[in-house]
């Protein structure tokens, strides 16, 4: 097949493609010479089916095949032996296409962006600063408050005193729909923390200010996508009777405690938070400095980028923000979103760091091990309980969620590999400044 370049302008590259009629029949003479000996036809034995026929019978759908062949081979070739890699699927049309008849030469166009070549980055030239929190003991002691309240127990109010948000209140109740009592609806001795949204809404609501020993009528409506269907939509009458009020009381910060959450002792209580809380500033403070590092490469570096992956980006920015804008549409069934000035802006700087990231992961031969992307399919797969197996075959079997599931590993690794090369010094700060630098994040 002949090439012949027509564009080389910036990124922007086009070939014409020549296949003449003798090329193409000659590939569908060899795949049809190819498949003859097993082919069977009635009045013939097997392998002995004359090539005319064989020609006449299967000649039309062998040359789509034979053509499309010749244009993976054409393509291969070219992107070998060019070294260009295209920013996106190179798009082929054919030359006359509606004209062209059995016996023409086949004459087609292919266009694509070619991603552009990466400047070397000296990553031993890139400065950071590393956030180190130590954790301190009153953060020590509000994560430990924050446990015992997680721990904690009920205990009986002042006689007569009024049930408020965050009591407990012990309840027997019967449950009446139109007058009749309904499976399910009744109970005795139930333990009811009131706030805490375990009932029907506006169940627990009507209980704040009962006391020990009152009887109250609560009526409720069932929601209408309730899970029995015999009470969706239905309004309700809960006769109540309350046979206690009792309000929270942190459990004591002891040993006991300690023991609850499976530490031996409170002191090893203690170092457990801390490495815990330490762990989080970490986690808090490598965010800061990938910002930092990423800003660095940035600077570092410029090169032309391809127009077709900056609109695609910009578009896709546009329509997430569109819809963190508009909560209320869970559809995409709206007009076109036209990116603005900024999300181009943003969209180039993706754009930029995603190539340049790539393009150093590459070269540091830095991979995804299968083990690692089944730790991320079995992460995501938590988000669907009860359907794991159908999500991991469904991975399985789509690439593009695959390459979703992959890319944020491949960066986290290549962000690692940058550190380990780069200048880092450590800088011990409060919790405060690690926070503000946190908030700053977002605001860029």
């Amino acid at each position: 097949m002949q090439v012949t370049e027509t564009l080389n302008d910036g990124l922007k590259r086009a070939y014409k493609l020549m296949l003449t009629a003798q090329e193409l029949d000659d590939k569908v003479n060899a795949k049809l010479l190819e498949a003859q000996p097993e082919v069977e036809m009635k009045g013939f034995r097997k392998g002995k089916v004359p090539m005319a026929l064989l020609k006449k019978q299967f000649g039309d759908r062998i040359m789509g095949e034979a053509m499309q062949e010749s244009i993976d081979e054409a393509m291969g070739k070219h992107f070998e032996d060019s070294g260009d890699r295209p920013a996106l699927q190179p798009q082929i049309q054919m030359i006359d296409g509606e004209n062209w008849k059995q016996g023409d030469d086949v004459t087609l166009e292919m266009s694509y962006e070619a991603l552009p070549e990466i400047p070397d980055v000296d990553l031993k030239k890139v400065k950071l600063e590393k956030m180190v929190v130590k954790a301190g003991d009153a953060e020590i002691k509000d994560a430990l408050e924050s446990l015992a309240e997680t721990a904690q127990d009920f205990v009986d109010r002042k006689k007569g005193s009024k049930a408020k948000d965050g009591d407990q209140v012990v309840i027997d109740f019967v449950g009446k729909v139109d007058g009749e009592a309904f499976e399910g609806g009744a109970a005795e001795d139930y333990p009811l923390a009131l706030g805490s949204g375990s009932f029907i809404p506006g169940f627990e609501e009507q209980l704040v200010g009962v006391k020990a020993g009152e009887e109250k009528d609560v009526t409720v409506t069932f929601p209408e996508d309730y899970q029995a269907e015999q009470l969706a939509g239905k309004e309700a009458v809960f006769s109540c009777t309350v046979k206690a009020v009792k309000e929270p009381k942190a459990a004591k910060i002891d040993d006991e405690l300690a023991q609850k959450f499976g530490a031996e002792s409170l002191d090893a209580l203690k170092g457990q938070v801390a490495e815990r809380l330490e762990a989080e500033y970490a986690g808090a403070a490598r965010a800061v400095m990938k910002r930092a590092l990423l800003d660095a490469l940035d600077k570092a570096v410029s090169f032309d980028l391809p127009p077709s992956l900056v609109d695609a980006e910009a578009k896709q920015i546009a329509h997430q923000l569109w819809h963190e804008e508009h909560p209320e549409v869970h559809d995409h069934n709206h007009g076109e979103i036209e990116p603005s000035d900024e999300h181009n802006k943003l969209a180039e700087r993706r754009v930029k760091l995603g190539l340049l990231l790539a393009e150093l992961g590459q070269k540091a031969e830095v991979e995804v091990t299968d083990a690692e992307m089944t730790q991320a399919i079995m992460n995501q797969a938590r988000q669907y309980p009860g359907q794991e197996r159908q999500f991991f075959e469904f991975v399985q079997q789509n690439a593009d969620m695959q390459q979703q599931l992959r890319a944020p590993i491949f960066e986290d690794k290549v962000v690692d590999y940058a550190f380990e090369l780069a200048t880092v010094k450590d800088k011990e700060v409060k919790k405060d400044a690690l926070e503000k630098a946190v908030e700053a994040l977002d605001d860029e």
